[in-house]
C-alpha cells in the first residue's frame, strides 16, 4: 500500500510540516508580524474645558410692591378688558391664555411657577397668591447657622 500524499503537508517526526514550514514557525510568523504600536505625542489644544458647570440659580424672591397691578396689565393685555372689575376671578382654563399670563409673569418678575405647582393655577387669584409669597435661597441648615444656637450645638459645612 502506497501512503497517500497530500501536497504541502507531511509528518515529520513529531512536527507537521505544512509547505514546508513546521508548525512552531508557521505560528510564530503571526506573532513576529505584529509590532508594538509606538504612541505619537499629541499637543493638547484645549486649553478650557469644553463644558463648563453654569453658574448657580438664585432662587431668591422678593415680591415687588406693585405686584397686583403688573398681574392686573397682564391680565387685561392677555384677556382683554372685558372682566376689569373681577380680574381676579377670571378662569385660567384655556391652556394658552394659562401659559401666556404665566410665562408674561415669568420674564417680568423673574420667577416662574414650579412646574409642580401648576394643576394649582386655576384662577388669576391663585397665581397672585403665589407670587406674593417671598422665596428665600436659603435652606434650614443655613438658617440654624445664622441664629443663635447654644453654646453647645455648633453647625459645620467644611468636613
Amino acid at each position: 500500500m502506497a501512503a497517500a500524499l497530500v501536497p504541502g503537508v507531511s509528518r515529520k517526526g513529531l512536527t507537521w510540516m505544512i509547505a514546508g514550514v513546521p508548525r512552531q514557525e508557521f505560528w510564530s510568523r503571526f506573532r513576529e508580524q505584529k509590532k508594538p504600536v509606538v504612541a505619537e505625542t499629541v499637543e493638547e489644544v484645549k486649553k478650557e474645558p469644553l463644558l463648563a458647570c453654569p453658574p448657580l440659580r438664585s432662587r431668591t424672591y422678593a415680591p415687588p410692591e406693585d405686584l397686583q397691578s403688573r398681574l392686573e396689565s397682564s391680565v387685561k393685555d392677555i384677556f382683554g378688558s372685558s372682566a376689569a372689575s373681577s380680574w381676579q376671578d377670571i378662569s385660567l382654563d384655556d391652556g394658552r391664555l394659562k401659559f401666556s399670563l404665566l410665562t408674561r409673569l415669568a420674564d417680568d418678575l423673574g420667577h416662574a411657577v414650579p412646574n409642580s405647582r401648576l394643576h394649582e393655577m386655576c384662577r388669576v387669584r391663585d397665581v397672585l397668591e403665589f407670587y406674593k409669597v417671598p422665596v428665600q435661597d436659603r435652606s434650614k441648615f443655613d438658617e440654624l447657622v445664622a441664629s443663635n444656637l447654644p453654646p453647645n450645638i455648633k453647625i459645620t459645612w467644611g468636613y
